[in-house]
């Protein structure tokens, strides 16, 4: 191969390069955009009657309801587990009264929020997009909107309220068991002393750490709602594309649980 055969192949590959890397910043730019219209679609048919009430309360008891087995279920093995690995590290260096704050303040900020939000994308976020995808491509979205229903009034906003309202009390729940396993391990198991565990947790949590938690629950069943409706009215394609949609939804609204963590944490140091 001639010097110039080798200077028009490597042109050609980074002419084929670049090609690939401005296609896929386009449709990121796109993707925003449609993320941003839909939300601000959203926000703006949330306040617009009718209210439909049966939709809210159906979408709470499949939030909330339906998924109290599952949050119960982790809640008092991630307890346990914090309790116990917090009781190896500290047994060494004599603080083994403080476990029981050390979890209840973990889980009141992060373990309680975060892994109700991860429960909750990978449950309900993936039943979101599942659902709407499926009657976004039977036209059953299309017929709301021939019949002059609002297709995000009438599928989006019951959902995103619904988890709005849910996730905290998920989290509160997970908080409560999560204490339960971590008092089990501590008091029955490991042979801490009952009276000293109870009375540090008080004297080191305060409310401030419970409206953390709360704060975050809000905001992460807002963006997994919102993530898993979205993804639903982009669904095409058929069955491959309703598979798609429901894939992006679990794994954005985990990702984006995680992220969206970092920065609730930082802020809400500084204010609370």
């Amino acid at each position: 191969m001639t010097m110039s055969d080798k200077t028009r192949t490597l042109k050609s590959v980074t002419e084929k390069n670049l090609g690939i890397l401005g296609h896929n910043v386009l449709n990121t730019i796109n993707g925003l955009g449609k993320f941003t219209n839909y939300l601000t679609s959203v926000c703006y048919w949330a306040f617009k009657p009718p209210y439909r009430w049966h939709l809210f309360t159906q979408q709470m008891y499949f939030i909330a309801n339906k998924s109290l087995f599952i949050i119960c279920l982790v809640s008092v093995f991630s307890g346990a587990v914090f309790a116990y690995q917090t009781y190896l590290g500290f047994q060494g260096l004599g603080f083994d009264s403080f476990i029981g704050p050390v979890v209840a303040i973990s889980l009141a900020k992060e373990l309680a929020p975060v892994l109700s939000g991860l429960v909750i994308a990978g449950r309900c976020g993936a039943a979101m997009a599942a659902n709407i995808g499926t009657m976004k491509v039977t036209e059953q979205v299309d017929a709301l909107e021939v019949m002059g229903i609002n297709s995000h009034q009438y599928l989006a906003v019951p959902r995103i309220a619904a988890a709005i309202i849910s996730m905290p009390i998920l989290s509160s729940i997970f908080l409560l068991v999560g204490n339960v396993g971590s008092w089990l391990i501590g008091v029955k198991v490991l042979r801490i002393d009952e009276m000293t565990y109870l009375q540090k947790i008080p004297e080191f949590m305060g409310m401030d750490d419970i409206f953390e938690g709360l704060i975050k629950a809000t905001v992460f069943g807002f963006l997994i709602a919102v993530i898993g409706t979205f993804h639903g009215f982009e669904v095409k394609g058929g069955a491959e594309g309703v598979g798609r949609g429901t894939n992006l939804a679990v794994v954005w609204g985990m990702v984006i649980v995680l992220i969206v963590d970092f920065f609730l944490t930082s802020f809400l140091a500084v204010i609370l």
